[in-house]
């Protein structure tokens, strides 16, 4: 069914969140759909350099309400505006910015060009799949077919890309960070970890507070914070035969080789000591906790951009 739009109805478009998270884009899609009508943009084609990801996206609202971002915030509600005519219309439609592009007052500051593509939403149930599967902590794609104009959510593959005419969107669980550990660092590492969004979870020497300890998945990282190598020994042992995305360890070079003596008379390969990040983080050496939360999760963010990029 062509969802179409009284033209009184359209508005000049306006941001309503500045989120660049996939799942919350897609949520205010959900939420606009059923609230009038609602589009979504995505970035289908890159040419040159570009601000954001293939796949990224901007969610508008037929009121004119948009969140989310196709580059550095240059050319989002020139996209808004599309989607509102794209809905009065009834049909989906790409739009070429940049290089290559005939709107040639709206310049992108990389000197690149991209192509977004519009589409109108007839319902959400597609939206609301691949959000059940990434809260579920499973990944998922979002197939978007400009011909059919239809969205499927189907099983993701490694990247986003056009295959048989069919552009996919991947989604992935948002990383969790699991900090073992006591002390100053562990608190300062997870409430910085906290407030960039990630989903924390802190158990004391190895230990977890209710017996249980967290499920370890591939869009895990495991930060060892201990000064007594006995004390990471148990949760260090758990990760290792984990499918972790990052593992990484406190303590001086000194201290690992005594670490991985430890990890070869107990029967481990060279291949799985061999992922442990050990001293942890990007930069060092640090004397002070929130340094040394800056680079713990610094590590974490570059490990999963190469892991998943």
């Amino acid at each position: 069914m062509n969802v179409m739009l009284d033209t009184t109805e359209m508005r000049v478009p306006r941001r309503s969140s500045t989120t660049d998270d996939p799942l919350d884009i897609l949520e205010f899609a959900i939420a606009s759909f059923r609230h009038g009508g609602a589009a979504l943009a995505t970035l289908v084609e890159i040419r040159g350099g570009a601000a954001r990801a293939l796949g990224a996206h901007v969610a508008v609202a037929a009121n004119g309400s948009f969140c989310g971002y196709v580059s550095g915030g240059c050319v989002e509600a020139a996209v808004a505006a599309e989607a509102i005519a794209a809905m009065a219309e009834g049909r989906d439609r790409a739009v070429v910015y940049g290089n290559g592009s005939p709107f040639f007052d709206i310049v992108l500051p990389c000197g690149g060009g991209i192509t977004v593509a519009i589409h109108v939403l007839r319902d959400v149930k597609a939206l609301e799949g691949v959000i059940s599967e990434v809260r579920h902590r499973r990944p998922a794609a979002l197939g978007y077919c400009q011909n059919s104009e239809t969205v499927e959510c189907m099983e993701p593959s490694s990247r986003a890309r056009w295959m048989c005419g069919r552009f996919e969107t991947v989604y992935r669980p948002r990383t969790r960070i699991v900090v073992s550990g006591h002390g100053a660092e562990a608190l300062v590492v997870a409430r910085i970890a906290e407030a960039a969004g990630h989903d924390v979870t802190v158990v004391g020497n190895g230990e977890a507070c209710d017996g249980r300890y967290p499920a370890i998945d591939p869009f895990t990282a495991i930060a060892l914070l201990h000064h007594d190598l006995d004390a990471e020994e148990r949760i260090l042992r758990r990760a290792l035969r984990s499918k972790a995305f990052y593992i990484g360890a406190l303590g001086s070079t000194h201290t690992h080789r005594k670490r991985v003596e430890c990890l070869r008379r107990a029967g481990f390969s060279k291949a799985e000591i061999d992922r442990i990040k050990a001293p942890i983080g990007l930069f060092g050496p640090t004397r002070d906790t929130t340094s040394l939360a800056l680079s713990v999760l610094a590590d974490v963010a570059a490990s999963r951009l190469a892991t998943y990029a």
